[in-house]
């Protein structure tokens, strides 16, 4: 048995702060997935070193 009560409001807020986790772990996901998805298919090259003459 709990010594305190938790506060109604308290409630909500923690609601509200697991959806925007939610959220943006679902954005980094997707951030990710693109990353992913760009680099493995080939169009990714890492510019090229130049070498400059005088």
């Amino acid at each position: 048995m709990s010594l305190k009560v938790t506060h109604e409001l308290h409630q909500r807020r923690f609601g509200r702060n697991v959806g925007l986790a939610l959220v943006l772990t679902g954005f980094i996901a997707v951030v990710f997935g693109l990353t992913v998805a760009k680099v493995t298919s080939g169009d990714f090259e890492p510019p090229r070193a130049t070498q400059e003459t005088e």
